[in-house]
Formats: C-alpha cells, structure tokens, sequence
C-alpha cells in the first residue's frame, strides 16, 4: 500500500504548482481590470419622484391592527328576555387560512417528557436482560471446551484458540438486541386459571339516513313576522284536528281501561281541579244563600204598591275580606263586560295613617270570597276598567303611582307601573279614566291628582309614557314675589269626568270648590268655571242620556245638578251630611243616588220628586262606618254600597225606584234615550222659567232646594 500513496501525492503538488503559475500568469496580463474600474450605472424609472435628504430621512409611522376588514359589524339576534332583536357588539375578528388536526406532543411539554422517561426505562431493560443471557451463554461453552482441553488432545489447541478469539471479538462487539414482544395484560388466556367468556353479540338496525338540504337566505322582518303566523295557523289547524278527532272505541278491553285510568290519574292537571272547585264552590254558595238568591231574581216588595212616592232598598249580600279589614272602600267600578263582576279598591282616607293597598274582584255568584286578589305596598284611592278590554284594570294610588293590572296573568305585581323617571304624582291619585285609543291604536287614560296636574297616560310598548294635559291654578290668587316673578297658587284636583260625546270636553273638581270645564286642546286656560261648592268637590259626574247636565257632590253636604250652559245650579239638595258619592241610573236620566258619612244612602227621582229623596235608608251603623261611595249595576236593579271598614254592602231597589213609563191601553210607550232626554229637558224648562219669573219665585217655594 505504500508505493501506491506516494505518486498521488506527486501528482497533487504539480496541479497546485500549474494553478500557481496560471494565477500568476493571469495577474501579470492583466486581464479583467476593465470590468472593474467602469462606474456601475443606476437605472431608474421615468416616473420615479427625486427626493431630497430631508424627504428621504422622514419616517413615516403605520399602525396594523389584527381587525378582519371583511367582518360583520350589523350582525343582529333575538333577545328572548327583552322581547327585541339586539345588536351584538362582540365581532370575532380571527380568521383561519389553515388548520389540522394530529396527534404530534410538543417534547417539552409534560406529557412529552412522560413518554421520554417511560421509553428510556424500557430500553434500559432490555439492554440489561441480553447483557445477563449472553454472559450465561458464554459459561455453558466454556464448560465443554475445559474437558476437552483435559483429555490431552494437542492437536486441538488451534481451535481453541481461534474459538476463545471469536468469543472476544463478540463480547467486545454484542449484536444487536432483539425487540421483546410485551404481554398483554388484558389477554386472560396467559394466566393458570381460565373462564369461558360468552361470545359478543351485536343488535343493529338499519335506517335511511335522515334527508339534508342546504340553504341560505336573508331574514328581514316581514319574513320572520310571515313564518309566526304559518305557525300560528298550524297550531290552530291541529287544534281543530284534535277536536275533530274521533272518540276511542267502546270496546276495549279491562286491561286497557285499567291502563287508560292510570295515565289519566297521573296526568291530572290542577288547573282542571280549581275549575271544578270553583263550580261546586259557586254551587254551595247558591245553595247556602238560596233566600237571598230568591229575593234578589224574583221578590218584589209589594208594600210599594202602597206607597205612591216612597222606596225601599233591601239589604241582599255583604261581600269582605279578612285581608282587607280595617282598609276602607276607596273605589268602586263594575266590569263593562261581565255584569255580575265588579271591582274594589282599598285603601285609607286618613292621611296620617297610611299603609298597605288591595285590589279585589267580587262577583255575586260567590259572595264568600273574591275572585281575584292584589295586593299592594301604597294605598289605592280609585280605579277604572277598560270598556274594550275588560280584564285591563288602571289603579291611582296614594303614593302618587298609577299602574294597570292585567287579570289574564296570575301573579300579584302590576304589568305597568309609573316611577319617579316616567313622571308620576307627586300626590295621591284621585282618579283615573280610560279613554279612547290614541291616533297609533296605543292604549291611554288620564289621571288627576292634587298637585294640580291632569295627565294623559300611553301605553307604548312596554312602558308608560306621560303627558301634562293641564295644570290647575286658582284663579285671582297671583302673587308678586321676588324681582317680580308671578306665583300661583296651584289648584288641587279631586274629580274629573269626560264627556260622553264630546271627547276632547271634561270637568274637574277641585278642593277649593271650584268646578273647570276644561278641553284637551287648551292646556293654558280653561272653557268655563263654575263656583260650586263652598268645600273640596267629592265627585264630578255627565249625566248618561242628556249632554248638557252634570251633577257634583262636596263634603259641604249638598248634590248640585248643573247645566254646563249655565253658571249656576239648577237643583241644590242639602243631605244633613257630607256627601261621600253620587252616581247616575243607567236606566233612567232623572234618577240617581248619593251616600253620606251618617251611613245613609239616599236615591232621587226628580221626576217623581224634585224637592227631596223618595228613599233614604241607612244601610250601616252610623257611629261605627261611614259610607264612602256607590255604583248602579249597569242591568240588575242592585247598587253596591262601600263604607270605611272594608265592607261592600249588595241592596236591591224597590219598584218605586226604578219606575218605568205606564202602558195605557191602546198606546205603545215609547222608550229608549231620545225618551229619558226629553223628560229631563221637560224638568230644566219649568226650573229655568221659574227662575226667570220673580212674582213665581215669590209665591212659591224654591225648587232648586231640597230643604226647602
């Protein structure tokens, strides 16, 4: 191998001398200095700017943000607890070009490491165990050849020695480990002791897979209002179906009407229960009070036949609370729709002992309990049903606080409620009127209260909003006060009643006395004033049948029937007592009644009497109760009468109340409101011609006047 190396090296050293010689040969010529010492050339395009090195220097700064440019920003969901699609204001901003899915573990993670450790103890077992079998292997060949080499064969001393060379050379170089199969730990069939397992068996089915479509498309809100009403009218249709259906066949067998009463026993509802409970409830209260229930369809108190100007009212059922004792009757109102339905309000008229409020619903078919209970923390002072929605209730309370009450739904709170943001009273409420809906079909009613202000109220979606109709002001009483500011004394309302035909016309009642009539388009002055009474007016009542009569009570004990053409009354009653109420008959323009707080109820019909009462009963003790106000029932010929300890007192009206026209033979009496009206007018012509005749006025008594 040595003569072979050396020419190579020879042959090396002459290149590396030849590339010398060529290297110097070449520096020596010259060549390529041209292309070097040439000036390298810039080229620029022809529209390039020439800056100087101001501009060139100036840093310009740009800010990148990770915000996707082709994100939505109006994005849009429904809100099931507000009722209302909101915008989302939370966009996601990532987009994703790539992702995949592997099972790679990064190594410095801690399940990495684990897998590390875990796979260097299994090397290092198994280098261990072939190190300890070949050293066992070596020992058993060494054994035979020590016999061999004692029984004094020479000639194989060679051998031994080439053998003892290649079991060195192994140990010295070991072979490569063979890759231990691992056991299973889960396979049973290894162990001594073996079970016979039962073969698995699998159950399947087969199914057509369910049918898939994509689609896409944009939802404005006529498409979704579309898709509520095909669903509103799917329900319906399987309602009808439900309805129609058939009933289950006859003949069925005991196990199956055994199975049949068994769901239907768990399947009972409470709502079926109280349905139930409330008719035989009703059934045992018909019975129980089966007298009264005969008085009050079929008796007729035959003495008034007796009596030609005299009437009686006779006491039918109370209806109470236990809830609400020691809570006075507040307000009365009857239901527009079920006429056996009537509500009352409770709450306190003593100023200095306020407390709670309720609102009950009786009806006379269940004297014993209300049909309805709400309660409330401040005390109701009035109230009004809607005449178009029944089941809507609008409360005043002594807080200053108006609310509606919605009978269809259960629970004991107000669906609306007024707060000191939406601009309640500052003073209790003393009443309160549905009116009709405004030009966008949105419920409203109007309130008056005795900080001087008449509101109108709007139901717009789920919240109260308020208008100042008008502001009451004394008239005459201006004050100069300081750098010459005007002060007012601010009226104080008490009542108020709108017109039935004219629906921007209303009167309202003040403490001082007075009587405004008023219109919803002036709210700077009012249409007429009128000195009415000489304390705060209780109530401020149209007459239902003629258009120019109204009537007012005040706690200065006297009923005023009023034409609102004229300043001053045209009937003057004085009741001993201060008036609490006063109310009109529905069935007759001449007829009303008032209560006083002696406990008294009296019922006028100025046709038959235009002097004084044909009936006046006392209806409550007078040294416990004070009646406080009444209501005619719009077709039973029953009044319910309320007093200060909570109790409501049902009483019938007599015949000689509630007379009607006589049939003459041979004549058709004509009824209906062109009669009623004309009969009243009758009435208001004979008192303004004895008002304007002196020499009658001197030669007879005064029949504007009660007691006279």
């Amino acid at each position: 191998m040595a003569p072979k190396q050396q020419p190579r090296r020879q042959s090396i050293t002459v290149s590396r001398g030849a590339r010398k010689r060529d290297e110097d040969a070449g520096t020596e010529v010259g060549e390529g200095t041209d292309e070097w010492a040439q000036s390298k050339a810039t080229v620029r395009p022809p529209d390039q700017l020439e800056l100087t090195d101001a501009e060139l220097k100036e840093e310009f700064t740009r800010i990148l943000t990770a915000n996707n440019p082709h994100a939505p920003q109006n994005i849009v969901r429904y809100s099931f607890k507000e009722g209302t699609y909101k915008l989302i204001g939370f966009v996601n901003q990532m987009a994703v070009h790539y992702s995949q899915v592997g099972n790679l573990i990064p190594k410095d993670s801690d399940e990495g490491r684990r897998q590390h450790y875990r796979d260097g103890l299994m090397a290092g077992s198994q280098e261990s165990a072939k190190v300890i079998a070949s050293e066992t292997e070596l020992l058993e060949e060494e054994g035979p050849k020590e016999a061999e080499a004692e029984a004094g064969s020479q000639t194989d001393v060679p051998a031994a020695e080439a053998a003892e060379k290649v079991t060195e050379e192994e140990l010295i170089t070991p072979k490569q480990p063979e890759e231990r199969k691992l056991t299973n730990q889960f396979n049973f069939s290894e162990r001594a002791s073996q079970t016979f397992n039962n073969p698995l068996r699998d159950r399947e089915c087969q199914m057509e897979p369910p049918p898939r479509a994509n689609f896409s498309a944009t939802a404005n809100q006529w498409e979704i209002y579309d898709a509520y009403v095909e669903e509103l009218e799917k329900q319906e249709k399987t309602k009808e179906k439900e309805k129609t259906k058939t009933p289950v066949a006859k003949k069925m067998g005991k196990m199956a009407m055994r199975k049949m009463t068994s769901v239907e026993s768990q399947s009972d509802d409470i709502t079926k229960v109280t349905q139930a409970a409330k008719i035989v409830e009703r059934m045992v209260n018909q019975n129980t009070y089966d007298d009264i229930a005969q008085d009050f369809k079929y008796y007729e108190d035959a003495a008034d036949e007796y009596r030609e100007q005299e009437g009686t009212l006779l006491p039918l059922w109370k209806f109470q609370n236990d809830k609400a004792k020691r809570l006075a009757v507040t307000a009365l109102c009857w239901n527009p729709k079920y006429k056996d339905l009537f509500a009352v309000g409770h709450g306190s008229y003593d100023f200095v002992k306020q407390s709670r409020g309720m609102l009950l619903f009786y009806s006379m078919k269940n004297p014993s309990f209300p049909e309805y209970i709400f309660s409330s923390d401040s005390g109701i002072m009035c109230l009004d049903i809607h005449v178009d929605h029944p089941y809507l209730v609008v409360v005043g309370h002594y807080d200053g606080n108006v609310a509606i009450y919605n009978l269809k739904k259960p629970q004991s709170q107000p669906a609306f409620r007024s707060s000191a943001k939406s601009g309640k009273h500052t003073d209790p409420v003393w009443q309160v009127k549905w009116q009709k809906d405004d030009m966008d079909n949105n419920l409203n009613f109007f309130s008056v209260s005795s900080d001087g202000r008449i509101v109108s109220w709007t139901l717009v979606k789920s919240e109260l909003v308020h208008t100042d109709v008008i502001k009451l002001k004394v008239e005459g009483s201006t004050k100069e006060g300081q750098d010459g500011l005007q002060l007012h004394t601010v009226g104080c309302g008490t009542a108020f009643d709108f017109h039935k035909e004219i629906d921007d016309m209303f009167l309202v009642g003040t403490e001082e006395g007075k009587i405004y009539k008023c219109s919803k388009s002036y709210s700077s002055q009012f249409l007429d004033t009128y000195d009415a009474h000489n304390m705060a007016v209780d109530a401020v009542s149209w007459n239902p049948y003629h258009t120019k009569v109204f009537m007012s009570c005040s706690s200065d004990w006297t009923v005023k029937i009023w034409d609102h053409t004229i300043k001053t009354p045209m009937f003057i009653y004085d009741l001993n007592s201060a008036v609490g109420d006063v109310a009109w008959a529905p069935y007759s323009s001449t007829v009303f009644a008032a209560v006083t707080t002696n406990g008294k109820t009296h019922v006028f019909d100025l046709s038959i009497n235009k002097y004084e009462a044909i009936c006046n009963q006392p209806v409550v003790a007078r040294k416990k109760n004070k009646i406080t106000h009444v209501q005619f029932n719009p077709i039973h010929p029953i009044i319910i009468v309320g007093d200060d300890r909570g109790h409501v007192t049902c009483l019938k009206l007599s015949p000689n109340l509630r007379k009607m026209p006589k049939e003459k033979k041979g004549q058709d009496v004509q009824k209906g409101p062109a009669v009623e009206i004309a009969k009243l007018d009758k009435l208001l012509n004979l008192n303004r011609w004895a008002w304007c005749n002196p020499a009658h006025q001197a030669s007879s008594p005064p029949k504007h006047s009660a007691s006279g």
